[in-house]
C-alpha cells in the first residue's frame, strides 16, 4: 500500500495484506438479671469454631457475657465432659488479633475463614479458627466496641508481652487481604526454579513465629569460649559444637534444632523499647535545595533507627526503565547532613528502583545489633519493566525481632483506585527475600514481626470539587474530610491495606501544591487536596508517638509526612539462650534415637484440565505428622533433574516443620508463563509431572500430575501464526504440532506460487494494534500505565477463540497485552542471529535498513507494521505523553531481545545500542 505510513499501514492494511464454605452458628447470649447474673452486651453474640491446641483442634464456643457491669469472653469446649467454661476479662490487658494470610496468586473471591489469637490478663496466647471470616469479624468489632467503651485505650506493657501482636484497624480488628485478582509476575517459572525455597510452612506463617534467634557470627566461638574459663557457665556438649559443622549431615538437624529453638522464644527473650523515625515525600523530580532538619531532626531525643523513603527522585525517561540517576547521590547526602546531631549514624542500607528510594541508618552504638539485612524491589509499571510504579522493600532482625520496611508509590489519578489496590497485591505477592542460607524458604513481607508501609500509595478523595474540599480544610473539619479517603474506604472493604494501622490523621492534606509555596494547586487542572502521603504498620508492641506533615519544605508539590514509633523488640538473653539450646540438643538426642518421623497425605493425585496462558490454577491437598517427633518435609529433584518441579509447576509451601498431629495444607499452583507456553503449545511438554516429597529420616511419597493444556497464539512463532486464518483453538493439535515442525524445517515462506498463501502479519498483531490506532493515540499515558489483570485475561481469551470485531477492556490493557504477545514470541521480531549486528550497525541509519531487509517475511512485515504504528503515535504525543526514546526503550527490550545466552550479561552500553537502533525508524521515513 502507498501513502501516507500510518493510515495506509494502519487503517486500511489486514492481516493479510487486503484492504479492511459452611457458616458457623451465631446466636445471642441469654441474660441474666442483676445480683451476679449475666447480662447481654449490645448486639452480642456466640460464635462457634475450634481451638488449637498442641497440633490438635478441639471445638469450641466464644461468647461475650456481662457479669456486675463488666464484661466478659467465655469459651467454652464442646469436648469434654462435663464442658469446660473459662472468662477472660475485657479489660485494658486483653488483646486479640487476626493474622494475615499470605496473599493468594489467585483470582477469585473466596471467603477461607479467619485466625484469631487471643491474650488476657492472666491468660496464655491461644490460637483459635472460625470457618466464616464475616461472622468473626462482627463478633470481635463488638468485642472491640465493648473494650473501647469500658477502658481508655492504651498501649499495653511493652515488657509483659513479648511476642504479642496487638489489636490492628481504625474500625474494628484487622482482616487479611481479601483473595483477589492480583498483578503476577509473568516471570513464574524464575520464580520457582531460580528461587526454588520460596515459603514457609503456612502453618508456621500464621502463627507469625519469628525467625530463630539471630547468631552473630562468633557466638559459637564464644559459647566455647566461655566454657571454658566460666565454672558458672554450662558445659557445652559435642553434639551442640557439631550444630555449627557445615556438613550436610547435621544441616537438617541444623534446621530442625532452629525450628524448635525459635517456638520456645518467651522463654530467652526481653523486651526493650527503641525509638524508629519514618519518612516519606514524594520530591517531583527536584533536587534538594535545602535543609531537610525540619523534617529528620524534629524531635528532642534523636531516633535509634531512620527509614526515610522518596518517590518520584528522578522523573527522565531513562530512569523509568531503570538506568542510573544522578538524583540518587544527591537526596543520600542531603539526609546525611540532617540526621539528628544528639547521635552518631551509620547506614544499613539504601535500595532504589528508578524514583522510589528507601534508607535505612541506626545509631552507631546499635549498628551491631542488626543483621540478616536484605533488599528487594518489584515495578508495578506495565510489564514490570517499567519502574515508575512499584516498591522497595528492605528487612531486617534488630536483636530478635524481624522488621521489613516497604517505600512504594502505587498508581496515580483519582478514578484508578482498584489499580492502586491491584499494585499493593502486586507488591504483596511478588516481593521477597531470599534468606543467605538458600536452603530456608524465601520471606515474603507479611512474615516479618513488624511491617511498616510508607509512600505516596496516591489514593484520593471522593469529592470532585476542589473548593469544596479546600472549604472544609479551612474549617479543620478534617474527620469529615477523612470519610471521603480511598485508604479508609479500601481497608474498610478489606481491598487493600486491611491488616494495617494507621494513626489518626490530625495534618492538612500533603498533596497538591504549586511547588516552592503552600498555596494549593492553581494549575489548569486544578487538583483536588489529598492525603496521597502515608505511613501504616503491623505487628505487636508498636506505639506511634507522632504522625505529621512538615510544611516548611516546599521544594516539591508533595509536603513530607513522618512518624516517630516506640516498637517492643525482643532481646536476647545469652544465659537463658544457651539454657534452653542444650534442653533441646539433649532432647533431640533422646527422640532421634527413640522414633521416626512418619506422614499422612490426604490426596496422591491430581488432575488440571484446560490448563491457559497466564490463568493460574490452584489444587490443594493436607499433610500430616502421624509419627511422635517433629519432622521436616520437602519437595527434592528427581535423580536426573536439577530442580523439583517443572517450570509451569510449584508447590507452597515447598518445604516445612510439622509438630507430631500436625497439618498443613500445601497447593499446588499450574501457571503457565512466557517461559513455558512454547514448549505446551508446540507439544513439547504436557502437563504431566512426578513430585517427590521427601521426608529428613524417612521416606519419600510420589505425587502424580496430569491435565490437559488449551493452547494459545501467545507463545507461539509468528510464522506458524501467518499460517493460520482461524483462531489457534480451533486448529487441531495434530496439526499444530506438524505445523511447527514443517516450519523448523524450513519449507519455504516466501513462495508465491501457492493458493493458500500466508497472512502479511499474523492476525492476532493486526486486531491488537488496529485497535489502538483506533482508539488509543490521544490516550493519555500509553504504554505506560498497566492494564488490569482481568481485562488482560479476556483479551488473549478473545485472541484465542475468536476474530473479533471489537477487543474486551481498556486501552491501556489492550497496549499491555500488545506487549505480552511480543515478549512471549520464541523468537523475537529481530531474529536472535541478528541481534549483534543491529547493535553494530546502530549508529548507520543505512546499514540498520539492510539488516530489516534480511529478516524471514513474516518478521520483516511485523517490524515495518510496528513502526509505521509506533510513528503515527508520535505525532500525538502532546496528548499521548509518548516519546521516541520511552517508546525505542520499551520495545527494544521486546522486539531486539539478547539470545538467551547472553541476556544476563548485556551491559548498559549494548542497551543503549539497542535503543538507537529502534531510533533510526521512529525517528526516519518509512524507505525500508
Amino acid at each position: 500500500p502507498e501513502g501516507r505510513p500510518g493510515e495506509c499501514a494502519l487503517a486500511q492494511w489486514g492481516p493479510d495484506g487486503s484492504d479492511a464454605s459452611p457458616a458457623p452458628v451465631a446466636r445471642l447470649v441469654p441474660s441474666f438479671g442483676p445480683g451476679g447474673a449475666m447480662e447481654p452486651a449490645a448486639g452480642s453474640r456466640s460464635l462457634s469454631g475450634v481451638e488449637v491446641t498442641a497440633g490438635k483442634k478441639v471445638k469450641c464456643e466464644l461468647s461475650l457475657v456481662q457479669r456486675h457491669g463488666e464484661y466478659e469472653l467465655v469459651i467454652r469446649s464442646r469436648e469434654k465432659e462435663p464442658p469446660v467454661q473459662e472468662k477472660i476479662p475485657i479489660n485494658n490487658c486483653f488483646k486479640y488479633v487476626q493474622e494475615a494470610e499470605e496473599t493468594l496468586l489467585i483470582d477469585i473471591a473466596t471467603n477461607t475463614g479467619c485466625k484469631i489469637r487471643l491474650q488476657g490478663d492472666c491468660t496464655a496466647e491461644r490460637l483459635f479458627e472460625f470457618p466464616d471470616e464475616e461472622q468473626c469479624v462482627g463478633f470481635f468489632t463488638e468485642v472491640l466496641r465493648v473494650q473501647k467503651a469500658q477502658t481508655k485505650v492504651s498501649f499495653p506493657d511493652l515488657v509483659d508481652h513479648a511476642s504479642w501482636h496487638q489489636v490492628k484497624g481504625l474500625s474494628g480488628p484487622a482482616e487479611p487481604p481479601a483473595a483477589g485478582i492480583l498483578g503476577f509476575e509473568d516471570n513464574f517459572s524464575a520464580m520457582s526454579l531460580e528461587k526454588k525455597r520460596n515459603l514457609h510452612n503456612q502453618q508456621m506463617s500464621a502463627r507469625r513465629e519469628p525467625p530463630p534467634p539471630p547468631l552473630p557470627p562468633n557466638r559459637p566461638c564464644l559459647r566455647e569460649k566461655e566454657a571454658v574459663v566460666s565454672k558458672d557457665q554450662p558445659k557445652v556438649s559435642n553434639t551442640m559444637r557439631m550444630l555449627f559443622v557445615p556438613n550436610t549431615q547435621t544441616g537438617q538437624r541444623e534446621g530442625l534444632i532452629k525450628h524448635i529453638i525459635a517456638k520456645r522464644e518467651k522463654e530467652y527473650v526481653n523486651i526493650q523499647n527503641f525509638r524508629f523515625f519514618v519518612g516519606t515525600w514524594n520530591v517531583n523530580g527536584q533536587s534538594p535545595d535545602g535543609n531537610l532538619e525540619p523534617w529528620l531532626n524534629c524531635d528532642p531525643e534523636p531516633p535509634d533507627i531512620y527509614c526515610i523513603g522518596f518517590q518520584e527522585l528522578d522523573l527522565s525517561t531513562e530512569a523509568f526503565f531503570y538506568f542510573e540517576s544522578t538524583k540518587e547521590q544527591e537526596w543520600l547526602t542531603a539526609v546525611e547532613r540532617a540526621l539528628h546531631v544528639k547521635a552518631k549514624y551509620k547506614k544499613v542500607q539504601l535500595v532504589r528502583l528508578v524514583g522510589m528510594m528507601l534508607l535505612i541508618f541506626a545509631r552507631k552504638d546499635q549498628f551491631g545489633h542488626i543483621q540478616d539485612v536484605m533488599a528487594e524491589t518489584v515495578g508495578t509499571g506495565i510489564m514490570g519493566k517499567m519502574g515508575n510504579k512499584g516498591g522497595v522493600a528492605v528487612r531486617f532482625v534488630f536483636h530478635n525481632t524481624s522488621f521489613c520496611i516497604v517505600n512504594s508509590h502505587l498508581a496515580a489519578h483519582v478514578e484508578d483506585f482498584e489499580r492502586r489496590n491491584q499494585d499493593y497485591k502486586d507488591i504483596c505477592a511478588r516481593m521477597s527475600f531470599q534468606t543467605p542460607d538458600q536452603s530456608q524458604p524465601q520471606l515474603t513481607i507479611m512474615k516479618h514481626d513488624v511491617v511498616i508501609w510508607l509512600g505516596d500509595l496516591n489514593y484520593r478523595l471522593c469529592l470532585p470539587d476542589a473548593n469544596e474540599v479546600k472549604a472544609l480544610i479551612s474549617n479543620n473539619e478534617l474527620q469529615q474530610l477523612l470519610t471521603y479517603d480511598q485508604l479508609n474506604i479500601q481497608r474498610t472493604q478489606k481491598t487493600a491495606f486491611a491488616d494495617f494501622t494507621e494513626g489518626e490523621i490530625k495534618f492538612i492534606p500533603t498533596y497538591k501544591f504549586d511547588s516552592k509555596t503552600d498555596r494549593w494547586d492553581s494549575s489548569g487542572k486544578c487538583r483536588v487536596p489529598a492525603w496521597c502521603d502515608r505511613i501504616l504498620w503491623r505487628g505487636g508492641s508498636v506505639n506511634q508517638l507522632q504522625y505529621r506533615s512538615h510544611m516548611e519544605l516546599k521544594t516539591s508539590d508533595h509536603k513530607p509526612v513522618s512518624s516517630l514509633f516506640l516498637i517492643g523488640v525482643k532481646v536476647v538473653d545469652e544465659r537463658r539462650y544457651r539454657k534452653v539450646f542444650e534442653d533441646i540438643v539433649r532432647m533431640m538426642d533422646r527422640m532421634e534415637n527413640e522414633f521416626l518421623p512418619s506422614l499422612e497425605l490426604s490426596r496422591r493425585e491430581f488432575s488440571f484440565e484446560n490448563v491457559k496462558f497466564r490463568q493460574l490454577r490452584k489444587e490443594k491437598f493436607q499433610i500430616t505428622n502421624n509419627g511422635q517427633v517433629t519432622c521436616h518435609f520437602s519437595f527434592i529433584p528427581k535423580l536426573t533433574d536439577s530442580q523439583y518441579c517443572k517450570p509451569w509447576l510449584r508447590a507452597e509451601p515447598c518445604e516445612g516443620y510439622l509438630e507430631p498431629n500436625e497439618t498443613v495444607d500445601i497447593s499446588l499452583d499450574v501457571y503457565v508463563s512466557k517461559d513455558s507456553v512454547t514448549l505446551l503449545n508446540s507439544g513439547e511438554d504436557k502437563i504431566e509431572e512426578i513430585l517427590v516429597l521427601h521426608l529428613d529420616r524417612g521416606k519419600d511419597y510420589f505425587l502424580t500430575i496430569s491435565g490437559s493444556y488449551l493452547p494459545s497464539c501467545f507463545g507461539t512463532s509468528l510464522e506458524a501464526l501467518c499460517w493460520m486464518k482461524r483462531p489457534i483453538r480451533e486448529v487441531p493439535i495434530t496439526k499444530l504440532i506438524d505445523l511447527e515442525k514443517s516450519l523448523l524445517e524450513m519449507v519455504p515462506q516466501d513462495s508465491e506460487d501457492s493458493g493458500d498463501r500466508p497472512l502479511h502479519v499474523p492476525k492476532e498483531i493486526w486486531i491488537l494494534v488496529d485497535h489502538l490506532f483506533k482508539n488509543a493515540c490521544h490516550q493519555e499515558d500509553l504504554f505506560q500505565t498497566p492494564g488490569m489483570q482481568d481485562e488482560l485475561q479476556d483479551i488473549i481469551e478473545c485472541l484465542d477463540t475468536t476474530i473479533p470485531e471489537t477487543i474486551p477492556g481498556s486501552n491501556h490493557s489492550v497496549a499491555e497485552a500488545l506487549l505480552i504477545f511480543l515478549e512471549a514470541l520464541p523468537e523475537p521480531v529481530i531474529c536472535y542471529e541478528l541481534y549483534q549486528r543491529c547493535l553494530d550497525c546502530s549508529q548507520d541509519s543505512r546499514l540498520c535498513r539492510q539488516v530489516i531487509c534480511q529478516l524471514p517475511r513474516s518478521h520483516r512485515n511485523v517490524f515495518r507494521y510496528l513502526m509505521a504504528f509506533l510513528r503515527e503515535l508520535l505525532k500525538y504525543s502532546e496528548d499521548n505523553n509518548v516519546s521516541a526514546n520511552m517508546l525505542a526503550t520499551l520495545f527494544g527490550s521486546l522486539l531486539l531481545r539478547p539470545p538467551p545466552n547472553l541476556l544476563a550479561k548485556q551491559t548498559p552500553q549494548e542497551r543503549q545500542r539497542a535503543i538507537n537502533f529502534l531510533l533510526v525508524f521512529l525517528l526516519g521515513v518509512d524507505d525500508y
